[in-house]
């Protein structure tokens, strides 16, 4: 396979600056001073790349073609400086031969490019003499830094006065890492260090807990975390209970070798590792599926930006997800919260946290209740129970009170359970799917019923029948889209039921309503078969009519005790798993 060859033409400036960098959107210029990519992994010893040009003399104005080749690579940093100063800016002006891999920067002073491919991590920046460096990425964790190349000079330029300076320079080294020997321990939590553990009071050990803690030893804070996870766990110090704006410490497992870094949290988006963190005692360890490391850093880092003083209060987070070249991916659920703000340094603690707010909590289980239980308790009692509970209390028969009680309680607990999102998130949720709309239209639904059976017209008059049509088709299209919304809800990332768990439930439900449904129809079908109607002074005789009424009256009276034992169980057992949260 040919070497792919890189070439660009390159305008010399003997009095401009240019920067220029890359990364994966080809624009970022953290590594133009160092040349060192942010990938937290130690450069390449010996270089497989070479840079070339056309002309080693140049006159201010000339043409010089660049040309990188090599193996094949994802991203690259070329600069030339001035050999006098090596430290010094970049300099130089460029333009590209070829727009379709790479891309001009502007900066204060002057044009620039970076590339256009993945994990771009190049930089061009080039005025008597220029020796060129190049950055190459063949992949995350594998690059080489700071290749030297071939040095331009002007005709009748004075020799180096520092020729030795134009050697790559030495390169930053990392913290040396140790394997732990054995899996952490929660003897000392909330007497001598600050614990978190999920679920509460679990051994670190075990292969389902999450495990955070804190010890203080003078100036410093040895910090241990462990979690069943493939790929990293992290916990991020937050001032509020909001992603972003947080100080974050990850442990990233890649090929069953732990990378410990810490990046600054600024929102939604995937964090930007931090080059250097100022963490010391790095210790890891993979096993029995689960990622477990160690590390202690002072109390307050001030020459680290983004690193929050320990001693201080904060909610702290404990997240966990995929990894993979060395990168983070999204976490598929909720990270755990702690339930208020705590000084890990202060008195030693014990505690847990809930990887659901406490308002969402309220929000589902008032859903719950209210389409679960009362809302379908009440359809079988306007359904099927009028010729069973006919006789009138406080003015109205029983089966429209219990059927109207039911109905305005199904409203007010949707009411309540409404704007607790609202007031969670502050606002509307973009992050929610359809289930904020659905759920607006339930809502909306739900209120217009009961304004909807206030104007209702007498039994007999014209229009009766048509409000009972539309009464039941709001009302069907209410509930049917309240089960929707439940199945939608129960999936969100600040919810998130055990999966598959409660989608087999939620339709173990729904086939029960429907099954009771169904019975109640087919009984109340085969009571009407034993009814002859005899139209003679319009008077209505019932075939064995006392006992044919007492049979169907305690049959619907046994399904229904036994419909509504069973919604009570579906219910306790979607409030205990949101309880577990």
């Amino acid at each position: 396979m040919e070497p792919p060859v890189l070439a660009f033409t390159l305008w010399i400036f003997a009095f401009l600056s240019v920067p220029a960098a890359g990364y994966p959107n080809g624009k970022v210029r953290e590594a133009c001073s160092s040349m060192m990519p942010r990938h937290e992994h130690s450069p390449q010893p010996s270089p497989e790349h070479t840079i070339s040009v056309n002309e080693t003399k140049f006159r201010p104005g000339d043409h010089i073609k660049v040309n990188l080749s090599g193996p094949v690579f994802e991203g690259f940093f070329i600069q030339a400086r001035n050999a006098e100063n090596l430290a010094g800016p970049a300099v130089g002006s460029f333009m590209l031969a070829e727009e379709r891999i790479s891309q001009l920067l502007t900066s204060l002073f002057s044009n620039s490019f970076s590339t256009c491919t993945p994990l771009t991590v190049l930089n061009l920046c080039v005025v008597s003499s220029l020796p060129f460096r190049a950055t190459v990425v063949e992949k995350y964790k594998i690059f080489w830094v700071k290749i030297p190349g071939p040095v331009i000079s002007q005709p009748n330029a004075p020799p180096l006065t520092t020729p030795t300076s134009i050697t790559p320079e030495t390169l930053p080294t990392s913290q040396p890492v140790f394997h732990l020997t054995k899996s952490f321990n929660a003897s000392g939590c909330g007497s001598t260090k600050f614990c978190i553990r999920n679920p509460p009071k679990c051994d670190p050990g075990a292969a389902y807990c999450f495990f955070l803690s804190f010890k203080q030893n003078n100036h410093s804070v040895l910090i241990e975390m462990s979690g069943p996870s493939e790929g990293y766990i992290a916990f991020a110090l937050s001032h509020d209970q909001w992603m972003g704006d947080d100080d974050a410490y990850l442990c990233i497992n890649e090929d069953h070798r732990i990378n410990v870094n810490t990046a600054y949290l600024s929102g939604r988006i995937p964090p930007v590792l931090d080059s250097e963190n100022g963490l010391e005692d790095i210790s890891w360890r993979v096993a029995d599926g689960l990622v477990q490391c160690s590390f202690r850093r002072n109390l307050r880092l001030p020459a680290y930006k983004g690193r929050f003083n320990l001693d201080a209060n904060y909610y702290i987070f404990l997240a966990d997800g995929e990894a993979s070249e060395g990168l983070i991916h999204k976490h598929h659920r909720q990270p755990l919260i702690t339930n208020g703000m705590y000084n890990v340094t202060d008195s030693p603690k014990d505690v847990g946290g809930s990887r659901s707010p406490l308002l969402l909590k309220l929000h589902a289980s008032l859903m719950f209740v209210a389409w679960m239980t009362t809302v379908s308790i009440g359809v079988i009692v306007a359904r099927f129970f009028k010729p069973v509970w006919p006789h009138s209390l406080f003015g109205k028969e029983i089966w429209f009170q219990v059927h109207r009680m039911l109905m305005l309680t199904t409203v007010l607990l949707t009411s309540i359970a409404f704007v607790l999102p609202f007031i969670y998130r502050g606002g509307w949720s973009e992050w929610a799917g359809f289930h904020p709309y659905l759920g607006c239209t339930v809502m909306a639904l739900a209120i217009f019923q009961p304004l909807m059976a206030g104007f209702r017209p007498p039994p007999h008059a014209p229009r009766r029948q048509v409000f009972n049509w539309v009464h039941w088709s709001t009302g069907t299209t209410a509930r049917i889209l309240a089960v929707v919304t439940m199945f939608l809800g129960m999936d969100l990332p600040a919810l998130n039921l055990p999966d598959p768990w409660d989608t087999y439930t939620m339709i173990g439900f729904v086939a029960w309503h429907v099954g009771i449904d169904i019975l109640l129809e087919i009984h109340s079908y085969c009571l009407i078969r034993k009814v002859e109607v005899i139209d003679e002074d319009r008077i209505q005789i019932l075939q064995s009519l006392t006992s044919a009424e007492a049979e169907g009256h305690t049959f619907k009276e046994i399904v229904l005790t036994i419909y509504i034992c069973g919604n009570t169980a579906f219910l306790i057992t979607f409030l205990a798993a949101i309880h577990q949260l």
